[in-house]
């Protein structure tokens, strides 16, 4: 992050951030408490690390870390990862037919498990497949590596298709509040008809009518597997998104031994913080929230009570084989029959 970056950062959460000096004693400053903050993201280094580098007491560091995660999501969560739209859903959707050659795709979904300490009293509700103790990040991905969709907070003895089945997009995407754009005619297909515009992710997820998975099993024939090919080539994108996230944020690759609500606000701040740097790498600009009248209602994802059973309906069984007809001849691109 280059100074200009920080002082732009610095401009968005200082505000929120700032603490009243007192006859006492004087407030440490912004620029100070996001510098600890980020160190904390950037590394992972424990409390004590960080509060002996900066000469300020180790419980301040925790103070500090907690507030202005929270801070950060407050400050840029509006204008770096607003609730998508129809129009967003439509470019993000050009986004994937440009550079992914999938049409009517809207999103790349997976989860990704944050190792924490064991909490107090917890029991086996935070013990992964992996053996580690972690809270689940799922999140949607666009073309561009931008996070468009988070849910953190989910236990890790949930599978991929529990936390979405749980979370409050899953409960938007199942009951149709997404605002998703209607079904399309695929330009060269029309005699397939309007397709849906669809989520991609892998074989954890539920079939649904807007959410894509590949075809499972060994054995297939040669169309199936041309079509989990094209279909794992556009789901790519999250687990890259993934690998990026890590990477800046590197706290992401130790275990993270805060509460976890502490934990959730930190991955929360570091999911923004992603799309904030990587918007100006990729020169993309934020979107401007817009002023809305009174009366309208701002579309937010609420949480979500539990659901039942994952059954799959007609259509969405249906679909799969649609794009797979479509992939195999008119949506073929020239390497695939060398891949496969």
């Amino acid at each position: 992050m280059s100074k200009e970056v920080f002082d732009e950062l610095l401009g968005k959460v200082g505000p929120l951030i700032t603490k009243v000096d007192t006859h006492l004693r004087m407030s440490i400053g912004p620029a100070e408490r996001l510098a600890i903050c980020l160190r904390y993201l950037a590394t992972g280094d424990s409390y004590a690390t960080i509060a002996f580098s900066y000469r300020v007491g180790r419980s301040t560091v925790a103070v500090i870390v907690k507030e202005v995660a929270g801070a950060i999501w407050t400050a840029l969560v509006e204008e770096c990862m607003p609730v998508p739209q129809v129009e967003d859903w439509r470019a993000i959707a050009a986004g994937f037919q440009e550079r992914w050659e999938f049409p009517n795709c809207v999103g790349a979904i997976d989860g990704k498990h944050v190792v924490i300490q064991a909490p107090a009293n917890a029991g086996s509700l935070y013990f992964n497949y992996k053996s580690t103790h972690s809270l689940v990040l799922l999140a949607v991905v666009d073309a561009e590596y931008l996070f468009r969709v988070v849910d953190v907070g989910g236990f890790g003895r949930s599978s991929d298709s529990g936390s979405l089945r749980n979370s409050a997009f899953g409960e938007s995407l199942r009951d149709g509040s997404l605002q998703l754009p209607p079904d399309t005619v695929i330009a060269g297909s029309e005699r397939r008809g309007p397709l849906p515009h669809v989520f991609v992710g892998d074989e954890a997820f539920p079939l649904l009518d807007n959410l894509l998975r590949p075809f499972p099993g060994r054995h297939l024939t040669r169309e199936r597997r041309l079509f989990n090919y094209r279909l794992s080539r556009a789901r790519l994108v999250v687990e890259c998104a993934f690998g990026i996230l890590s990477t800046q944020w590197r706290m992401l690759r130790r275990v993270i031994t805060t509460s976890p609500e502490v934990t959730e606000l930190c991955v929360k701040a570091a999911c923004v913080l992603h799309n904030f740097l990587r918007r100006k790498t990729i020169d993309m600009p934020s979107r401007t929230p817009i002023a809305r009248s009174t009366d309208e209602v701002t579309p937010t994802l609420c949480d979500a009570p539990r659901m039942g059973s994952n059954n799959a309906t007609r259509q969405s069984i249906q679909q799969p084989e649609t794009f797979c007809s479509y992939f195999n001849e008119e949506g073929a691109v020239r390497w695939q029959a060398n891949v496969v």
